[in-house]
């Protein structure tokens, strides 16, 4: 029996606490610990709030970008003032042939920032009762449990480990990346309805959802968590099924066609909001044929390859102006869909964090020039 299938994350595992938080006691400080001291993380389930005034659709960046970081991709989409970078859709040839075909180097681009020192990932599920068309949504019963867990287990383990070999400069002072963090002390469920879709995703057509509304759901629980923002802090969005949602309302660039994730930053004020967007894990579009799964959801199991991958990628290259090739392709791009060598479970996952088995594609070290499960 694969015991992977049966997913229980020891932190949630007692069920119902008090105040609508479940899982284990709650934490009254927020904030992250380092991997190995990581307590356990509450469910907080949102009140019923409104977008703050005058938040609906955050500031965009004003961040200066060198030319390289938004031209060659088509990985990258959007404006000069704020774009998004994304993890291809398995059919959108263009972007999966750009990034196959390069082979790096990853290159510094000066003044460009990374995160950290520590990074304190908020994961955001917006999941109301039902989409925009009046269909009644819900995720799987492990799904949310596996994103959590291996966002809990990422911090300090190999996977994040190979970009501790990437840095940024300020002035004389060399910082490199340092793979320590964790969870805040709560993640957070959403379960206000969707606004009206302002664009047109033709997978889930009648169910979309913007950057900009994504950015607004972002800023409610940066309001909300009373969270700091800045380069030490990440806000990973995860969508319902049945849920789409496109670039804006051009519907030029949409989930499931041409991306299965991305990430990007706006700015609150002066400080960088760094953030992704997480639709569902539909394996049709955001999978090969044939990948395994090692927690019997292979829905779970391809998102969590995607907000692996986002992760890295704004870790290493949180503003757009860091760690990329002469092409404009990051860390995990490289590396898209490829998870080899697979050793893990019985020849289905490519890592063990805790006790738990995960599927998550390889990312790319300069150091050896490929695509690694671990590094430096």
């Amino acid at each position: 029996m694969n015991l992977a299938t049966m997913h229980i994350p020891f932190r949630l595992r007692t069920g119902i606490a008090l105040v609508g938080v479940l899982g284990l006691a709650g934490l009254g400080a927020a904030g992250a610990q380092e991997a190995s001291l990581q307590p356990p993380i509450s469910r907080q389930v949102l009140p019923r709030i409104e977008v703050p005034a005058g938040q609906e659709d955050p500031t965009q960046s004003t961040i200066t970008l060198p030319e390289a970081e938004f031209t060659p991709s088509p990985l990258n989409i959007g404006t000069v003032s704020h774009h998004v970078h994304i993890f291809p859709a398995v059919g959108n040839d263009e972007a999966m042939a750009a990034a196959t075909a390069d082979n790096g180097p990853l290159l510094y681009h000066t003044g460009g920032s990374v995160m950290g020192p520590t990074v304190t990932i908020y994961p955001i599920f917006w999941i109301p009762a039902k989409l925009q068309t009046g269909t009644a949504t819900a995720f799987p019963a492990n799904y949310e449990a596996v994103e959590v867990d291996m966002l809990y287990d990422y911090i300090g383990h190999g996977l994040g480990s190979i970009a501790t070999q990437y840095y940024q400069v300020s002035g004389s002072t060399v910082s490199f990346v340092q793979n320590k963090g964790g969870l805040s002390a709560n993640y957070y469920v959403d379960t206000a309805p969707y606004p009206a879709s302002g664009c047109s995703d033709t997978v889930t057509p009648g169910n979309c959802l913007t950057d900009a509304n994504i950015r607004a759901e972002v800023q409610k629980i940066v309001t909300f968590a009373k969270a700091s923002g800045g380069l030490g802090q990440i806000f990973m969005v995860f969508t319902a099924p049945g849920e789409g949602s496109c670039m804006d309302s051009t519907n030029k660039s949409c989930s499931y066609t041409a991306y299965c994730a991305y990430h990007s930053h706006y700015m609150n004020g002066t400080t960088p909001i760094v953030y992704s967007n997480e639709p569902y894990g539909n394996t049709k579009y955001c999978e090969l044929p044939g990948t395994p799964s090692p927690n019997g959801d292979p829905t779970a199991d391809a998102a969590a390859s995607s907000a692996s991958h986002e992760l890295t990628e704004a870790i290493t290259d949180p503003l757009g102006n860091a760690w990329f090739t002469a092409r404009g392709n990051e860390i995990g791009d490289l590396c898209a869909y490829k998870y080899a060598p697979v050793t893990w479970d019985g020849g289905i996952a490519t890592q063990m964090w805790n006790g738990r088995y995960y599927l998550l594609q390889t990312e790319f070290s300069n150091h050896t020039g490929q695509c690694l499960n671990a590094g430096p």
